[in-house]
């Protein structure tokens, strides 16, 4: 068993089990259990229970969110099963309960339980059903928890992944490297994966990489750079052509020579001196590592005095043996004023010594990077090509939680509503569906929920729309295009088709397309339109009746 948990091989129809071994059924609140164990005292069990999962505001100020956290809700319900170890914990920690539960605890599964949700990687909006779930009232009150355990962070971090992609622009390389300041082990790796869906290029994150198929970028430390004290230290100075036609012996003095020539170049005699002989040796050290992909942390003594020229140098004697360098990273300082002053340089090496495409080398920059400091970076002028982000990205600095919430909406097909003084926290009863409609040019106009007999919205018809809550928000669509949002991903025992779970990076595609999707201004940074998220008519009618019916009728004395 543990084996096969360790390969992720699965009990549930071939899905797999889910990533990390940690989600199990006892991944949840004592009081789920102690509700599974009330409802089934009172014979309330298997009363067929319908919950939504939303939340009710968009995360960073911001009027979008991005769904992420879907496949692994699947392979948790398709693989829900105590075990006998798990069991036997339960009996310690509720002594007081009676046999019976416990058996029917070990004989439960998923197999009755339906799941419809919105595909992940959808832009999505407060209030509308991320995922329905219905089933046996106690066994869908046990998925509560891990649901929103898996949902929650899942989604605010690729959402933020997506506004820093939004603020880099589609041409710029966004690197996560955030493993060491994430919230522990699963935080990295989830952050890795969810940060590539909302539109990251590659992460620094090995592990995440071969388990999600995500490109990985790594060069070196400052650590490396300072172990070395000078040139003497290279013992293996050969460096054989990339095309295998002949070996440089001495790649060290083809480095020292290319220093000396752009010291003594036209466009960039006298704006530097003596480089850092130990930087030197590191980077040529580093290029005799790796001549395919070489790129340097130019930052550890000075950048412009030592660092660019060193790494110009190794660049040029590789472009001698015919590779090409990557680029440079730049991890501290005024990152708008050294990259332009770096692209200069490279400009001049360019110019100085014919090297076609020397001046496009590649500039990457990182230092606690964030959607401020990328937005000052463009306003001010850079030619940053690549941003490495990592601690206000996994950690989601902005913002602590998405503060998704799991509800229940109808029992034995009784519609239920929660109440609450905060007008926000109240409920939309009733299993709904959930529409998108599309105007004339293309964008996304209004999501609106029904109730799931009523007729779906027809294009070219025009139908009313009502804020859930305020009577005087409405108005009249006529939609170009209608989107039903919710999908089967888990039919449990009704004959409807399964959904298949699509790859990450066909979620990664979908995310970038629905963001495109969108109209600009619900998208911006600073004062965003919100999106229009409304009921139908009789839906609303429906749910201001059943406020009625269950709020309390007050007395005065």
């Amino acid at each position: 068993m543990a084996e096969a948990a360790a390969n992720g091989e699965a009990r549930g129809g071939g899905v797999p089990r889910p990533t990390n071994p940690m989600v199990t059924p006892l991944l949840t609140d004592l009081y789920q259990f102690t509700m599974a164990y009330a409802y089934w005292k009172a014979g309330k069990h298997l009363d067929r229970a319908v919950f939504d999962l939303y939340f009710r505001k968009n995360p960073f100020g911001g009027e979008f969110t991005i769904f992420g956290g879907l496949e692994e809700c699947i392979r948790f319900i398709a693989n829900f099963k105590f075990t006998e170890e798990e069991i036997k914990f339960l009996r310690s920690v509720m002594p007081t309960c009676e046999d019976g539960f416990f058996e029917y605890l070990s004989s439960i599964d998923c197999s009755d339980v339906e799941v419809y949700a919105i595909p992940e990687g959808y832009v999505v909006f407060p209030k509308v059903p991320l995922m329905r779930i219905e089933g046996p009232v106690a066994v869908v009150q046990l998925l509560e928890t891990p649901f929103l355990s898996l949902v929650n962070y899942a989604s605010l971090v690729t959402t933020n992944a997506a506004r820093h992609r939004l603020v880099a622009g589609k041409s710029k390389n966004l690197l996560e490297f955030g493993l060491r300041r994430a919230q522990g082990p699963d935080g990295g790796i989830s952050a890795s994966r969810y940060s590539y869906m909302g539109g990251f290029d590659a992460t620094s994150n090995v592990a995440a990489g071969r388990l999600f198929g995500i490109p990985i970028r790594g060069t070196h430390s400052h650590a490396f750079v300072s172990s070395f004290m000078g040139l003497d230290e290279i013992t293996d100075k050969a460096l054989t052509s990339s095309d295998g036609s002949n070996k440089c012996e001495d790649f060290v003095s083809l480095v020292q020579n290319w220093l000396t020539k752009i010291q003594d170049g036209s466009s960039l005699h006298g704006t530097f001196g003596e480089t850092s002989q130990s930087e030197l040796a590191a980077f040529t050290s580093y290029a005799l590592a790796f001549p395919n992909s070489f790129l340097a942390l130019v930052d550890t003594y000075d950048v412009m005095r030592s660092g660019v020229p060193n790494f110009c140098a190794v660049a040029l004697a590789l472009n001698d043996m015919g590779y090409k360098a990557v680029g440079i990273r730049l991890d501290s300082g005024d990152l708008a004023y050294l990259s332009v002053e770096t692209r200069k340089f490279f400009h001049s090496v360019e110019k100085d010594f014919g090297i076609v495409g020397f001046g496009k080398m590649n500039i990457t920059a990182s230092n606690d990077l964030n959607e401020e400091t990328i937005d000052a970076l463009n306003k001010q002028g850079h030619e940053v090509d690549a941003f490495g982000i990592g601690t206000y990205l996994v950690t989601c600095y902005a913002q602590a939680a998405l503060g998704c919430v799991f509800k229940l909406v109808e029992i034995n097909k009784q519609p239920r509503i929660k109440l609450s003084e905060d007008v926000t926290k109240v409920s939309i009863p009733c299993k709904k569906k959930c529409y998108r409609l599309y105007g004339k040019e293309g964008y996304p106009l209004v999501d609106i929920m029904t109730g799931e007999d009523e007729p779906g919205p027809k294009i070219g018809e025009r139908l009313l729309c009502r804020h859930p809550f305020n009577e005087s928000k409405r108005a009249h669509v006529v939609p170009q295009h209608v989107e039903e949002l919710l999908k089967c991903y888990w039919p449990g025992k009704s004959s409807k088709s399964r959904e298949e779970l699509p790859s990450l990076h066909e979620i990664r595609a979908r995310c970038i397309q629905h963001l495109e999707r969108m109209r600009p201004d619900h998208m911006r940074r600073l004062n965003p339109t919100p999106y229009k998220v409304s009921v139908s008519a009789k839906l609303y009618d429906f749910i201001h009746f059943l406020w009625l019916n269950e709020a309390p009728v007050g007395e005065l004395q």
